[in-house]
């Protein structure tokens, strides 16, 4: 904890920290902005809310497979500070893009509003049709672009950590780099749920801005090895990454544990707002709580591993932590499953949700998802930037990342089939529980590499 609390106070650390921290803010206000107003105000059939939820999830996470090995030997061939400096800039022009999309959905809504005779505040004077049609494209382009923007960042927030910190820092430097990210989605979702749409459409700009700014002071990243051509085509050099990163075997074995818990994740984030309406029968407010508390559990986990290993990097803890994650699954999925209210009723705002006897154990077993998740992943991060060479670590990233995706939209495409088949929302629960079955493997996998490899103090 204090090596946690030194980096903070580090040039070296501190502007990147801000930058990723309002990095995943921006991400998660628009995306959960965006769902939830779809969600609760433009459509009003559970099988549309959930297939629109995973293909939001398809296009966000889209990008990342298709350009992460790109992104990678950028970071690894390039100053990453100058890479993350463009990649903020093009965020401020991304953001006015949904910001317009949001803020012709919100009139337009209001227009009909005021059609009908409800509460309303049109400026238009009438709804139309062809803004409308619009708006959705506005919105899902806005997501895409925000795909791009987060696949050319992401593996440097990771890689550059060994070319910033010490040996012995690059866990803490993970873990907060990782509890950060999980702080910023929780302020983020709160204020999604909380604030009137046409706020949020005015806060991406802002925060866009802010990043900005903050990114302008990363200290120089410089590319530590010698300088490769650029293979620009997204299939052959993804091909060449993945087969090159994955002959390292604890590599090998973290990414593809990385990436289940990532399907697990996307599946639960898919599941989280047509749940929260059409099962539980809450509120959009409900359902930005449950992303919350998600969010607070992963935080937690992600400080409360780097304490149990002390610094050290190992998956000695994962196998254990996903079991638990796994189990708690079952769990909330029982408490769902057993949920009863008034079904003629209005949907249940915050206080009567909390209100609920289920309410209690419900919000428990999702905060065990959580903060086992967190003790599960974090060190699985470390090994992907301290087990290769330095001017690999941000290929290696990149790859994860294309793994990751693709077992992402895997997952969205099984959510999307199993709501098309018409399996009940609630169900899909245990198709994750399922799957914490296997990231259990995998990680018990790369914990017996672990301990077959070289001690870690013969490499000093």
């Amino acid at each position: 904890m204090t090596t946690s609390i030194r980096l903070l106070a580090r040039r070296r650390f501190l502007p990147l920290f801000a930058t990723q921290l309002l990095n995943a803010f921006n991400d998660n206000l628009y995306k959960t902005a965006m769902v939830l107003f779809v969600v609760y105000s433009v459509y009003s059939d559970e099988a549309q809310e959930a297939q629109f939820s995973a293909i939001a999830s398809g296009v966000f996470i889209a990008p990342f497979f298709l350009l992460s090995a790109m992104a990678g030997q950028l970071a690894d061939m390039r100053d990453k500070a100058r890479i993350i400096r463009l990649v903020k800039a093009a965020e401020v022009a991304i953001m006015l893009v949904g910001a317009i999309g949001l803020l012709v959905a919100w009139q337009n809504l209001e227009c009909r509003q005021s059609a009908l005779g409800a509460a309303g505040r049109c400026l238009a004077g009438a709804p139309d049709p062809a803004l409308a049609a619009l708006a959705i494209p506005l919105l899902l382009l806005a997501l895409l672009c925000m795909g791009i923007h987060s696949t050319f960042f992401g593996p440097i927030k990771y890689a550059i950590l060994p070319q910033h910190l010490g040996r012995g820092e690059v866990l803490s430097g993970t873990g907060l780099v990782e509890a950060g990210t999980y702080v910023a989605i929780l302020f983020g979702t709160i204020l999604a749920g909380w604030i009137p749409v046409e706020v949020a459409a005015g806060a991406i700009v802002l925060t866009a801005l802010i990043g900005y700014a903050t990114a302008r002071h990363v200290p120089e990243a410089p590319a530590q090895g010698a300088i490769e051509p650029i293979d620009w085509n997204p299939f052959t050099s993804s091909t060449r990454l993945i087969r090159a990163t994955m002959g390292n075997r604890q590599v090998f074995y973290a990414i593809l544990a990385i990436s289940f818990f990532w399907t697990i994740g996307a599946v639960l984030f898919i599941q989280f707002p047509p749940l929260a309406k059409n099962t539980l029968l809450a509120s959009k407010e409900v359902a930005s709580l449950f992303l919350v508390i998600f969010s607070i559990g992963v935080a937690i986990g992600s400080i409360a591993i780097n304490h149990l290993l002390k610094g050290v990097v190992s998956a000695r803890h994962s196998p254990v932590a996903v079991i638990a994650m796994g189990l708690f699954v079952v769990g909330f999925y029982l408490v769902a499953r057993g949920w009863q209210t008034d079904p003629g009723g209005a949907l249940l705002d915050t206080g009567a949700f909390l209100a609920h006897p289920g309410a209690p154990l419900l919000m428990l077993m999702l905060l065990g998802i959580a903060i086992a998740g967190g003790i599960f992943v974090v060190p699985l991060y470390a090994f992907l930037t301290t087990k290769v060479a330095p001017d690999q670590a941000a290929r290696t990233i990149a790859a994860n990342n294309i793994v990751n995706s693709g077992a992402m939209v895997v997952g969205s495409l099984l959510a999307v089939g199993l709501t098309a088949a018409g399996v009940p929302i609630t169900e899909h629960l245990l198709l994750t529980a399922a799957m914490c079955l296997v990231s259990a493997w995998l990680a018990r996998r790369l914990h017996a590499v672990e301990d077959a490899s070289i001690p870690e103090h013969l490499l000093d």
